[in-house]
């Protein structure tokens, strides 16, 4: 038992098909390799511009769905030196919001604001050990600060995620410090067009742990305590903190510390996937979702003739929404620790979901939408 305490550039389309021709033939070795452990390849097809700042810089990102045209869908990354990128689907820097060491970020739709629903993102500011929260503009594509103040943790910020509840209808965002702290915050509307913060609740882990993820349709909240475990919380406010190990660092579980990004994806039906970065293997493994989580396989991410493969990943996401014609099945995106070939500062990949999908087989699901969770019928059920 732990212990606690409270308190791109775009590819060219043949090389893209060549890709995905490569990864069907390997379909074939899909359920030895997932037996045995070993790692299916799949090919990047897109990746982003490289981040302004070197070294170090590039970590998370969060895929926004356009409302109206998927193909104008743009992927949110932060840049730990500088602030954070807005990128659309061939990888093209749109926007660059400079603000300070931005480190995790994700988002959610329908966030109640002056009586409208809009589309928000909050980010861990390492800098300032605060939370940002920016607006999303369908419109222009563009992210603007909507933070009330500066919103402290007290913490050493490092990791972020959001949640919304549908028990309550609230929105939160999780913060983790590096010393293994857990904060639990309740977004609020601060009656001048901005969006104000509460903490509801607080409890740590044993390390330092930095990649989350929380389900919105089955009340969970996933921490990835870096050196030890993949945890598994209650991610209502007022939930017991009892942890459920989902698998573990070394001999005795599937990864190789440290355990950095986690992400979902969603299937109709309560399907779909946990999905963690191993940063020490170098690729990614996947979990069913639901009360018991099955490992169902691992893949990397290799180089292809048309572009590198990613290695020392921090930040993960993944979308089941078909976004046009470069993603008709949903797309997987990962920091890139290495950018090579030629060589460059970091930046993000990103994957077909039917590429990997058709790897390990699994569901492919197109139909789940997320933009409709908080949205009176929302997708959203409890548990």
């Amino acid at each position: 038992m732990i212990p606690f305490r409270s308190a791109g550039r775009a590819a060219g389309v043949a090389a893209a098909c060549a890709a995905l021709l490569l990864g069907a033939s390997l379909a074939g070795l899909t359920s030895t390799a997932a037996q045995n452990g070993d790692p299916i390849a799949v090919f990047a097809s897109v990746e982003t511009e490289p981040m302004p700042n070197e070294g170090d810089a590039a970590d998370d990102a969060a895929i926004w769905i356009h409302p109206s045209d998927p193909s104008l869908s743009t992927v949110l990354g932060t840049d730990k030196k500088g602030g954070l990128a807005v990128y659309d689907l061939e990888g093209r820097l749109l926007q660059y919001f400079e603000m300070g060491r931005l480190n995790n970020v994700d988002l959610r739709y329908n966030f109640l604001l002056g009586g409208d629903l809009i589309d928000i993102a909050v980010a861990s500011n390492r800098r300032s050990d605060t939370l940002a929260i920016f607006r999303i503009d369908p419109a222009t594509r563009q992210i603007a600060d909507i933070s009330a103040r500066g919103i402290e943790a007290e913490i050493d910020v490092y990791g972020l995620c959001m949640y919304h509840s549908a028990v309550s209808g609230h929105t939160y965002a999780f913060v983790t410090g590096e010393d293994g702290e857990v904060q639990q915050w309740d977004l609020i509307d601060d009656g001048g067009g901005r969006v104000d913060a509460v903490q509801v609740r607080a409890f740590a882990v044993g390390s330092q742990a930095e990649g989350c993820v929380a389900d919105d349709e089955q009340g969970y909240f996933y921490l990835a305590e870096e050196d030890v475990a993949i945890w598994r919380f209650d991610a209502e406010p007022d939930g017991a903190v009892e942890p459920v190990a989902i698998d573990r660092v070394g001999k005795n579980g599937r990864l190789e510390d440290d355990i950095e990004g986690l992400t979902i994806y969603y299937a109709a039906g309560g399907g779909g996937y946990l999905i963690a970065s191993s940063q020490g293997s170098d690729d990614y493994v996947v979990y069913s979702r639901g009360e018991t989580p099955a490992y169902l396989g691992r893949f990397s991410i290799e180089a292809s003739d048309a572009l590198d493969g990613t290695s020392d990943t921090d930040g993960i996401d993944v979308t089941n929404a078909a976004l046009g014609a470069a993603f008709p099945e949903g797309v997987f995106v990962a920091q890139d620790g290495r950018n090579t070939a030629p060589n460059a500062n970091q930046n993000f990949k990103f994957v077909s979901w039917a590429e990997i999908a058709a790897g390990l087989a699994l569901d492919s699901n197109t139909s789940w939408d997320a933009r409709a969770v908080g949205a009176g019928a929302s997708a959203a059920t409890t548990r």
